[in-house]
């Protein structure tokens, strides 16, 4: 089950790229496809040799053209109107299927753009099509600065984050729920106390959440070290990438954190609800904190002093988006990390010290859900299977 979404993804990939491939080999071989037109320029602006080449005849007027069309006679009529920047060129053609008849107008515009690039300058032409190349250099504090390279080595964990909540995140909700509900529970808890199931559950989580992640990382870098002119990849050069050794443990200890405090509370929702079916409909809410920050990313990033932004950075359901995507941007403080980090560690203990408590008192509730009196009554026993007697 670790495996299946990774190779889920390649397969979904493999098809695009598949497809893609033939989409465009089909696309060339319909473009090289011969067929009988007839062009009427009234711009002026066609190349008539370029006209010749194409096989084109010009018609004795257009209506005669349209109804040669219509007759079957002729598979294509381009009209060119005196005014290009008003109105349409025209295009009539016989239907030759759904997708090949975006051929017709491909070659229309071809002929147009091949006739004006001849005589137009070559310098003029770039721009026009918008193949003039930049260089930028940007500096900061008297040093050269790239903000995007700079955000990509502390914005992975942002990603991961992201990856491992939407791919784990109902699997954390439903382990503990599934379990209650096929009474499995009952009898591991013959041999040992719920404490040490309940946190053994978290870690074995978490490890397999990492697993997931270098299953889904190492094939992409083994297709993109090999296979990269096969598959057509752009070639990055990620030796330049600036590592920032404080930003990156900034970053990582933020991520440990979050996981550790939402996962804490995804378990401790599990445990609470009698079945699996309502425990789901409560990931819905905990979606709501992972994503609802995202509204406000142009705030994290342009205004990273406003009071709205420090709320969502500084409140333990809210902090872990505003926290990292600031530190990938290079806009959090040392203090406003300090203080993000602190508020994350005390809340990940506090979740995870929730659902050891939850777990306990609600390993034999099948039917309602635990009041809240119970949970937190220092009076209220826990039960502890491995140290009952047998009858």
């Amino acid at each position: 089950m670790t495996l299946s979404f990774p190779i889920i993804i390649g397969m979904v990939f493999a098809i695009i790229y598949f497809s893609n491939q033939e989409t465009g080999r089909a696309v060339e071989n319909t473009k090289n496809q011969k067929f009988s037109i007839e062009v009427t320029d009234e711009s002026g602006l066609l190349n008539k040799d370029l006209i010749k080449q194409f096989g084109a005849l010009q018609p004795a007027d257009k209506q005669t053209a349209i109804d040669k069309v219509k007759n079957g006679g002729l598979d294509a009529y381009f009209y060119y109107p005196k005014d290009l920047g008003k109105k349409n060129i025209e295009v009539y053609a016989k239907d030759a299927g759904l997708f090949d008849n975006s051929r017709y107008q491909a070659v229309a515009k071809v002929l147009l753009q091949q006739s004006v690039t001849q005589t137009v300058d070559a310098q003029v032409t770039a721009i026009l099509q918008d193949k003039v190349q930049f260089s930028s250099t940007t500096y900061k504090d008297g040093k050269q600065f790239d903000g995007f390279k700079e955000l990509i080595a502390p914005g992975v964990f942002l990603v991961l984050f992201y990856i491992l909540i939407l791919v784990f995140g109902n699997q954390m909700l439903t382990s503990t729920t599934e379990e209650k509900e096929n009474r499995v529970t009952e009898m591991i808890l013959t041999t040992i106390e719920a404490r040490t199931l309940i946190i053994g559950k978290i870690f074995s989580l978490i490890a397999l959440a990492f697993v997931q992640i270098i299953a889904i990382i190492v094939p992409v870098i083994i297709a993109y070290v090999f296979f990269r002119n096969q598959l057509a990849l752009p070639n990055l050069d990620l030796s330049n990438i600036p590592l920032d050794p404080l930003r990156i443990a900034i970053g990582a200890a933020i991520f440990i954190f979050s996981f550790l405090l939402f996962t804490g509370l995804l378990v401790a929702i599990g445990a609470i609800a009698p079945t699996a079916k309502e425990a789901n409909g409560f990931f819905g809410v905990i979606t709501v904190f992972i994503f609802g920050p995202l509204w406000a990313v142009t705030l994290f990033v342009s205004m990273p002093d406003s009071v709205l932004v420090r709320f969502l950075s500084f409140f333990p359901l809210t902090a872990p988006i505003p926290l990292m995507l600031r530190n990938a941007v290079g806009n959090l403080t040392l203090t406003d990390s300090l203080i993000g980090i602190i508020i994350l560690l005390i809340s990940s203990i506090i979740s995870l010290s929730i659902a050891v408590r939850l777990f306990r008192y609600g390993i034999l509730e099948y039917s309602n859900r635990i009041p809240f009196s119970v949970i937190f009554n220092k009076k209220s026993k826990n039960i502890n299977f491995s140290k009952q007697k047998p009858i």
